[in-house]
């Protein structure tokens, strides 16, 4: 290979083995051939030189790098052809040798054969679509192709389907990582056995070649990396180098895909360390081979990983065997070199007093730590390849390749060792990256394919050191970024975290390597080795403790935080990932009894960690004011493990558990942050950002809250359960800051917190305590009792969705594993506590989702207040919890009022935690609820009802956790005489309830009412001796001192510190160093607080008694309820006393304290014997006064407001009702009247804008809020029901050709081919696509008014959504989107019978009438402002739509077009109302859109435009149609040009339209029949006609002779058997039933006509006509549709139009021929019109029958039909080629209309810088388009310029959407939601229901 490369950097040539020069056109089969045939000799020695010789020559004339950077003469050696001819040319011939003479695709084709494919293995990149099935999965990463997932029986299983962020390999046939019985039908077999044996010849020339060409790719990349420069990112180059080499890559992935048998062949070459040495070690006189093994050791150099002997980089001696000793004790694969003690990493500059260094040296000082980090030496291509692979950061295409192998088993094992032995080096280049995120992915694509695979890892980790490895890259990596904690002890800390504002951690770099730890542990085998091995756990400690105490927030207390940094989100993902992850993996496999060793390890060494951590930090007792930390791994992981001991190891709690004095230390942090929660909701942190709030908030959001919050709860419990209870009661309240609020006077100082924070405080330590002593997530409750829990507290705060629970309920493995624990108890447990409300809809259009809501009984019995705080991420969700319970409570009519939230009983605690309980029973906590019961009692400190809520919930915790029996516990003055002795006896709560307290000692300010009074003589301050009161109940005997002593939580809670300090250490004296901080330190320090003494004389029970007087509002309200009822007592659960306010619990806490104990139950009596006297009235001070004053004040204008209100929503509805009455079609029938006609009263309308009424004039015309859209809905009309089906195979296909606008369109072409242009569109409408539909939402305003209006809308811009330029607003009264006016005529509300009356003149008369009506040429009115606006207003009509909907003409700009697209406006319209009544008349009255229309007002704006044109009299089809021509011939005189439309080929609607607009307005009613009469004889004879070319031969001649008899009869004209009979013979005389040739009769019916079926065909013709016609009159005159059954329709239709004489008898069989009323004689006039026909159908017969053929009958528009299973639509369509661009697009999307596929965004597709959406929702809706997004189940409407996700119609099995499929469960089709966004389309409401509209720029 070197020697052209030789010649190419200039170095001596050697000589060329007897082989053509380069020049010659080799044969290379031949060659090939030859060589093979050599080879197989037994003596191949002279046959591999000859090898050899042609690939060095062929090989290296591809040098395409060289060429790159030497130019010229690179190219001349390389042979001419330039590098890309010499690598095409180089390729050729390796292929060619491969095969050994055969062809290359035999070839490929015979390695196949010999495949045993037990593994799929089919690698992919991001994004692609793969499945995971949880039922099949052995590792949580198990992931299958669709193809394997499909072929494989997942039916019923836990799967869903997902995207690959990072690429993956599909599982299918391994059984480490999946069940078996999830194989696919592909991999099932074990073939192998079946496989016959590789012929040796097949792959010999393989062997042979494939070692050259891997060396080459080698030695390219050596030659293309160039160490980057110092900043230089040198991205460019590497992909440079990589582009150039994509062939060669490409070539070895094709060969990995040939099978096993080559995979075999290439894993022997990547891994034979004989061939490696030989090729690449550099020695020998080759000067190219030298000089590319420099740059490959320079590349090893720059990346620290050095050859030891420094001076010689360039010399290649091999280090000598004595120096490589070190490096092998550390680490087995790295023999022969030597670990440089190269601490200084790239990292270190940053000189941070040299803290990085101090730490590194610690750590580095094992030679081990170092060779793993420093030392690499390759002995294979595998291992370079590998190596050069992370030098070029990972790029795709190699890895593809090398992941490929993977299904090779010696391959797997050598290259997952490979990976591992360069794990520290990828760290290294990850940490470099400019491209993390992407490397990232790479490396994870790679690993999780490695470390999935227990038996793998296992061996891995036994061999390679794995463990090691991984944690000490880990701790390295995190080295680089610690600063000095400044938590505590800022100046003397010695403690280092992580700075969270490094990328490492904000771009969570360190993902990759935590990924394959978790991925690691979850092995048994692997984590039991970490587990117990001590030196690893010390290292992982040490790693922990980086975390310990990071992110540290001090409290702001003067100005606004600058900056808000939001690093915190990082140390969050920090803590979860890096450490709270692995700890749960870890705590996965101590679930059993033998597992004990290992807790006791991870015990011991956290707690050592610990005991560093407080060391270093100087922590004593007293934690630093205004700081805290959310992060305390260290402790966490102390606290996980001990429950775990507990729970499942059996453990005795006491054996793993420090002294006291280091619990005592353990607890301060953790009640730091509950206390610093409470702070930051008071509102004490305002000043530090918003960012605080969001800790606080992901503290205990749902994901982090099992790895936070729960621990640290379960911690303090476990100090609590084991400290002195007093201890820990004043550690609580000193923590909260509120002890000097615990005061029984009534005023006080606090010094450590502001007044308004107070009450809050107060509120939260309270709070604290009950969540503290009631939560038993770690103290007992088994798995499905958490769940359920858990579930019921997210249930009762909302209803929520399926996945919304599975998301907010913590999962109790590691998070990542996608595992949920149980998931089926997950089910069972939901459907337990809660019930499915369906989705259901809102007229609002807002998209519901499927919902749990709780049962009744879980509100009942199950609903925990504590628990739902405990969740609550935001404070509303507490109050909407109550809400729903209240309502709940209402409802079911347990109870009417304000509840308090129900005390609910608690699972039992376990026995290692009954110390808890001691809590409740300490005097310290009892003085509290004493004082506290006294202050709400007396007003104090406006204190909350939440505060006594807690205070009895307390107190209900203690009676229901007494001690068994109450003993007269005399025992406890054991110590020595503590302050808070002089109130309570003892320390259970059942007996303190009943202690009366006579006098108690307080401290107060001296401004304090309490000073005023004197106190008792005998009571002097010094002496506290016992003064007995005579007062005292006889029942309690035993002595008291009568006044209780100031109390001081804090000196308490000093002197028990100091107790156990002076216990458990002899150096006490320096320990507890006097602080001088200490705010609280001797009672009597403040100088302005003097001493009172209060007679108070209450025990807790009379307290109590009073407090429900107090509640009750009443006297005397208490009476204990056992005097009535003995029972209560014997059977307490009494159901009344479970829901209620603070009366019920005061109720319910009596009866618990009487039921404890008889002596309770005795003074309960007594006390509420004794009359109460009345409380005396509070002395209400000025201050005070003026509080109340305000509140009065506040209250007053409440109500004000409220009455306001009320009377303005009374006002509102009124005015709505009258405004959406006006102008209804009802009242003002015929708004316009001739000027002639004396005006009786005009129609009046109101202005929605200024408020006045009037009618509408010429010059302030009033006008309609309309919307104008274009629509194609009519057009989507099709004759068949069954509606059509979207295509999900490559064999359905839809075709437009049947619907409504292609056949509208085929008619009009063909007319335009044969007849003259002006007469062709005087023949048809059009607007069936894009028509222009009028809607309003019946609001009117002066057109000035709306004007100004826009101008301010214009002004406004903070209304985005809709376009003012364009001419949109939303009506000012309703909201409703319009973008139009439409002026309303002004005209007079005429009694309506004046036009109705019945007129006697004949039909004759009215004929002539009309005819002159229609002659009078209508003038444009003078110009007033009505007829600007009526222009304007016409003007929009046409901008609309587009052009290509409105120019049908030949002749460009005609006005014929003009008069075309006016009247079919109008057609479109009342065709679209047709349609929302559901296509006919038979519902009758006024319309869904009744009300609401506005075809009148446009039907005045039409007629008015349309009269500008007037139709020649010569043309007008009114004269065809009443009067006989006399001569027939005259027509045929002008061939040469284009004759007229035959008048049975207009279409009659038209027709109609054209007529009545042609009228002057307004219209009379006799005119209107008399047009509508005539018509109907043209239209009946249409029928007949179409009838007579639909039959055969043969009914046509027995029709003809049977109507020929009758034709003589009187009523011969009103007789279709007659009139048939005429028509067939008169058309008999032309050409158009001679056509009947042979292809005629397959179409012929086989229906024997009857004269049933004749006469339905006839009236299912006509019936169209009269529908439309029915509709124009109740319009026009407003009349109303009668309701009738389908079957008469058509019979009630005619005779409310007048076609039917009134004397037409209904008996016998209706017959639609006797509506006809003939103008003139029926047999002339009809032979008149065949005429037409016969004369055109002379020469196009075929075109003749076909115009005459009508499809009458269209059945409702609707959107494609879709499949029931999503699934169905995805897989067809997500991996669709587009038909334009031939891509797959990025974001495909399909059209529901007509079923066309799109890009969504696509630029490929983009056309004048149209997207292609838009622009086909323009060519297919006229701008509006329906699109299911393939990739997101969402469906997006497109309406104009501006477009909106609607939601989705593919609902779970949960009915939920799954948007961008992120859930990846099944969808299934929810008609019900389809059918509502079909009902939108057709009704064209999309723009009024839904809300969030943008725009879209054109750009989807």
């Amino acid at each position: 290979m070197a020697a052209a490369a030789a010649a190419a950097v200039g170095g001596p040539q050697p000589p060329q083995p007897e082989l053509p020069a380069p020049g010659l056109a080799l044969d290379k089969a031949a060659t090939a051939a030859h060589l093979k045939a050599a080879l197989s000799r037994p003596d191949n020695r002279a046959g591999a030189e000859e090898l050899q010789a042609l690939l060095e020559r062929v090989l290296s004339a591809e040098r395409p790098l060289a060429a790159a950077a030497d130019g010229e003469e690179a190219a001349a050696a390389g042979g001419g052809g330039g590098p890309g001819a010499a690598e095409e040319e180089a390729l050729e011939w390796c292929k060619c040798l491969l095969a050994g003479g055969g062809g290359y695709d035999e070839f490929c084709a015979a390695v196949r054969a010999y495949d045993p494919a037990a593994l799929c293995g089919l690698v992919w990149t991001a994004n692609f679509v793969a499945y995971r099935c949880r039922t099949c999965g052995i590792s949580p990463c198990m992931s299958l192709c669709a193809e394997c997932f499909h072929q494989g029986d997942h039916t019923g299983h836990d799967f869903n389907m997902f995207r690959s962020q990072a690429g993956g390999a599909c599982d299918c046939g391994d059984s480490n990582v999946m069940r078996e019985s999830g194989f696919c039908k592909r991999h099932q077999i074990k073939s192998s056995s079946n496989i016959p044996c590789v012929p040796k010849d097949l792959l010999m020339m393989s062997e042979f070649v494939l070692p050259r060409f891997i060396f080459c790719l080698i030695q390219y990349l050596r030659e293309g990396y160039n160490e980057p420069a110092a900043d230089v990112p040198s991205e460019k180059d590497l992909n440079k180098v990589l582009q150039l080499l994509e062939p060669q890559i490409s070539f070895l992935e094709d060969l990995t895909k040939m099978g096993g048998a080559m995979r075999s062949v290439l894993t022997q070459v990547l891994t034979n360390q004989q061939n490696y040495k030989d090729l690449t070690s550099g020695l020998g006189e080759n000067a190219c081979a030298k000089k590319s093994h420099e740059k490959y050791l320079i590349a090893l150099k720059s990346s620290g990983l050095t050859y030891p002997e420094d001076k010689l980089v360039y010399g290649l001696q091999e280090p000598s065997a004595g120096t490589s000793t070190l490096a092998v004790q550390g680490f087995a694969g790295a023999t022969g070199t030597l670990g440089q003690l190269d601490s200084s990493d790239e990292e270190d500059q940053d000189g941070s007093q040299g803290l990085g260094k101090r730490k590194r040296v610690k750590l580095s000082s094992s030679t081990k730590d170092q060779s793993i980090m420093d030392v690499l030496k390759h002995k294979s291509f595998l291992e370079e390849l590998l190596f050069w692979t992370i030098k070029y950061e990972f790029p795709q295409k190699m890895v593809t390749f090398l992941l490929n192998m993977l299904p090779d088993q010696e391959y797997k094992v050598a290259f997952t060792k490979t990976f591992v032995q360069h794990y520290a080096f990828i760290m290294k280049t990850l940490k470099k990256s400019h491209e993390s995120d992407t490397m990232s992915n790479r490396i994870v694509h790679i690993s999780v394919q490695l470390f999935s695979n227990e038996e793998l890892a296992r061996q891995v980790t036994e061999e390679c050191q794995l463990l090691d490895i991984m944690v000490t890259v880990l701790l390295y990596m995190m080295e680089s970024c610690l600063i000095k904690s400044e938590l505590q002890d800022e100046e003397n800390s010695l403690h280092v975290v992580v700075n969270c504002g490094e990328a490492l951690l904000k771009n969570n770099t360190y993902w990759p390597l935590v990924s394959d730890f978790i991925n690691i542990l979850s092995h048994q085998s692997v984590a039991k080795r970490f587990l117990e091995d001590h030196g690893l756990l010390v290292t992982w400690m040490n790693f922990v403790s980086f975390f310990q105490g990071m992110n540290l927030n001090k409290r702001e207390l003067n100005e606004h935080v600058e900056f808000e940094s939001q690093t915190y989100y990082a140390a969050f993902a920090a803590e979860l990932e890096a450490c709270a992850q692995p700890m749960w993996g870890l705590l996965s496999h101590c679930k059993v009894r033998e597992t004990q060793e290992y807790t006791r390890n991870v015990v011991r060494y956290c707690l050592e960690a610990l005991q560093d951590w407080f060391d270093a930090i100087n922590f004593v007792d007293e934690p630093a004011p205004n700081q805290v930390t959310f992060h305390l791994p260290l402790h966490r992981y102390y606290a996980m493990f001990l429950s775990k001991a507990v729970k499942c190891q059996e453990l005795d709690l006491d054996s793993v558990l420090p002294d006291q004095e280091m619990l005592m230390k353990l607890m301060i942090h953790p009640l730091q942050i509950q206390a610093s929660l409470a702070e930051i909701h008071s509102n004490m942190w305002v000043r530090n950002g918003l960012q605080i709030k969001g800790q606080a908030m992901t503290y205990v959001q749902s994901h982090f809250c099992n790895s936070m919050i729960d621990p640290d709860i379960y911690l303090l419990q476990v100090c609590a359960s084991r400290l002195d209870p007093d201890y820990f009661i004043s550690s609580v309240f000193e923590r909260f800051k509120v002890v000097d609020l615990l005061t029984m006077a009534s005023q006080h100082q606090n010094t450590v917190l502001d007044a308004e924070h107070e009450r809050s405080m107060l509120e939260g330590a309270l709070t604290f305590l009950v969540i503290l002593l009631s939560l038993r997530l770690h103290l007992g409750m088994s798995d499905d009792e958490i769940l359920r829990a858990e579930m019921v507290a997210q249930l009762c705060m909302n209803d929520r969705t399926h996945s919304s629970l599975l998301d907010l309920i913590p999962e109790n493995p590691n998070p990542k594993s996608g595992i949920i624990p149980g998931s089926y108890s997950f089910e069972s447990v939901l459907s337990a506590v809660a019930d499915f409300k369906a989705p259901v809809f809102e007229p609002g259009g807002s998209m519901q989702q499927g919902m749990y809501t709780p049962k009744a009984e879980v509100w009942d019995q199950e609903f925990d207040p504590v628990m739902v705080i405990l969740r609550t991420v935001y404070r509303r969700d507490v109050q909407s919890a109550m809400d729903r319970y209240t309502a709940f409570l209402k409802q079911s009519g347990k109870f009417p009022g304000n509840p308090w939230p129900p005390y609910k009983k608690r699972t039992t605690l376990h026995p290692s935690y009954k110390g808890l309980m001691r809590l409740l029973h300490c005097k310290t906590l009892h003085i509290v609820l004493f004082t506290l019961l006294y202050k709400i009692l007396m007003d104090h400190q406006n204190l909350s009802e939440h505060v006594l809520c807690m205070v009895l919930y307390l107190i209900e915790l203690g009676l229901e956790n007494s001690a068994e029996e109450e003993s007269d516990e005399e025992a406890s003055v054991c110590g020595p005489e503590r302050c808070h002795d002089s109130w309570f006896p003892g320390s259970n709560l059942v007996s303190n309830m009943r202690h009366f307290i006579n006098y108690v000692r307080v401290r107060v300010p001296e401004t304090a009412p309490e000073v005023k009074r004197d106190s008792p003589a005998s009571t002097s301050s010094d002496s506290l001796s016992s003064l007995h009161s005579s007062r005292r109940p006889k029942v309690l005997q035993r002595e008291n001192s009568g006044t209780a002593q100031v109390f001081s939580l804090v000196a308490e809670r000093r002197k028990k510190f100091q107790e156990i300090i002076n216990r458990s250490s002899s150096e006490a004296n320096q320990v507890v160093r006097p602080k001088t901080s200490n705010k609280w330190s001797a009672p009597g320090s403040a100088p302005q607080l003097t001493t009172a003494i209060l007679e108070i004389k209450e025990s807790i029970l009379s307290l109590l008694i009073k407090l429900h007087h107090k509640l009750s509002g009443k006297q005397n309200s208490y009476y204990p309820p056992w005097l009535d009822d003995i029972e209560i007592l014997i059977q307490p659960e009494i159901p009344k006393y479970n829901h209620g306010d603070g009366i019920t619990a005061v109720e319910r806490i009596l009866l618990k304290a009487a039921l404890q104990s008889r002596m309770n139950k005795r003074i309960i009596e007594e006390i509420c014997r004794k009359v109460t006297p009345p409380v005396p009235p509070k002395k209400i001070t000025a201050a005070e006064k003026k509080t109340l004053d305000k509140e009065e004040r506040r209250q007053k204008a409440r109500e004000r407001q409220q009455k306001l209100l009320a009377e303005f929503a009374s006002r509102q509805k009124s005015f709505m009702e009258t405004a959406m009455d006006v102008d209804s079609p009802e009242n003002d029938i015929p708004m316009e009247i001739a000027t002639a006609e004396p005006q009786v009263s005009e129609a009046v309308y109101d202005c929605v804008i200024c408020g006045q009424s009037g009618p509408s004039s010429e010059d302030r015309p009033t006008g309609l809020v309309v919307l104008l859209q274009a629509s194609s809905v009519l057009g989507q009309c099709r004759d068949n029901i069954e509606p059509k089906k979207l295509p999900i195979t490559e064999e359905e296909q839809i075709y437009p050709w049947d619907t409504c606008a292609a056949v509208h369109d085929v008619r009009l072409s063909l007319l335009q081919r044969y007849f003259k242009d002006s007469s062709c569109l005087l023949a048809v409408s059009i607007g069936w696509e894009g028509g222009v539909y009028v809607q309003t939402c019946g609001h009117t305003l002066h057109i000035d008014c709306h004007k100004s209006y826009m101008e301010s809308l214009r002004n406004d811009q903070v209304l985005q959504g809709f376009s003012v330029d364009k001419g949109e607003f939303t009506c000012p009264l309703c909201r409703q989107f319009a973008n139009s006016v439409l002026p309303c005529y002004p005209g007079s509300n005429v009694e309506s019978n004046l036009w109705q009356r019945p007129s006697n003149k004949s039909i004759q008369d009215l004929i002539k009438e009309v005819e002159e009506l229609q002659g009078r040429p209508g003038a444009f009115p003078s110009e007033t402002n009505l007829s600007k606006e009526m222009e304007s207003v016409m003007k929009d009509i046409k901008n609309t739509t587009q052009k290509k909907y409105r120019d049908y003409s030949k002749t460009p700009g005609s006005p014929d077009n003009d008069f075309l697209f006016m009247y079919s406006v109008a057609r479109t319209n009342l065709e679209l109302e047709l349609i929302h009544r559901g296509g006919n008349l038979c519902s009758g009255g006024a319309s869904t859109a009744g009300k609401r229309s506005c075809l009148n007002q446009l039907f005045h704006v039409l007629a008015l435009h349309m009269r500008l044109y007037s139709i020649d009299s010569e043309y007008n089809p009114w004269r065809k149609l009443t009067q006989l021509v006399e001569e027939m011939n005259s027509q045929q005189g002008n061939e040469e040009q284009q004759p007229e439309v035959p008048i049975l080929y207009h279409d009659v609607t038209s027709l109609l339209l054209i007529q009545i607009l042609m009228m002057p307005q307004p219209l009379r009613k006799d005119h209107f029949t008399c047009i509508v009469k005539v018509l109907f004889t043209l239209l009946y004879t249409q029928a007949l006609v179409a009838l007579s070319v639909k039959c055969n031969e043969e009914d046509r001649l027995a029709w003809k002779h049977t109507g020929a008899l009758k034709k003589n009869a009187c009523d011969a004209e009103k007789s279709y058997e007659v009139l048939l009979s005429f028509v067939i013979s008169e058309l008999s005389k032309g050409k158009l039933y001679h056509e009947e040739g042979t292809q005629e009769c397959a179409m012929v019916s086989p229906i024997a006509w009857s004269p049933e079926s004749m006469e339905k065909y006839l009236q299912d013709f006509c019936l169209p006509f009269l529908r439309i016609t029915s509709l124009l009159q109740h319009h026009l005159f407003g009349e109303d549709l009668p309701s009738c059954q389908e079957e008469e329709e058509f019979s009630v239709l005619s005779s409310c139009l007048g076609l039917l004489p009134t004397f037409y008898q209904t008996e016998h069989p209706f017959i639609s021929a006797s509506c006809l009323d003939w103008p003139v004689p029926a047999f002339d006039i009809i032979s008149q019109w065949c005429f037409e026909i016969n004369s055109f159908t002379e020469r196009h017969a075929e075109q003749g029958k076909a115009l005459l053929i009508q499809e009458s009958r269209w059945k409702l528009p609707h959107l494609l039909q879709l499949p029931e299973n999503y699934n169905t639509i995805f897989q067809y369509y997500h991996r669709k080629t587009c038909s334009v661009c031939t891509k797959v697009p990025k974001d495909p999307a399909v059209c529901l209309v007509c079923g066309t596929f799109v890009c969504l965004k696509g630029l490929c597709c983009k056309q004048q810088s149209y997207c292609e959406c838009v622009l086909h929702s323009q060519n297919c809706g006229a701008g509006t388009g329906i699109f299911l997004l393939i990739n997101a189940s969402v469906i997006i409407i497109i309406r104009g310029h501006r477009f909106c996700l609607w939601g989705s119609v593919y609902l779970d099995a949960h009915g939920e959407e799954d948007r961008d499929l992120r859930r990846g469960k099944p969808l299934y089709i929810c008609k019900e939601r389809y059918k509502v966004l079909e009902q939108q389309w057709i009704s064209h409401t999309f723009d009024h229901i839904n809300k969030r509209w943008g725009p879209h720029y054109n750009g989807l």
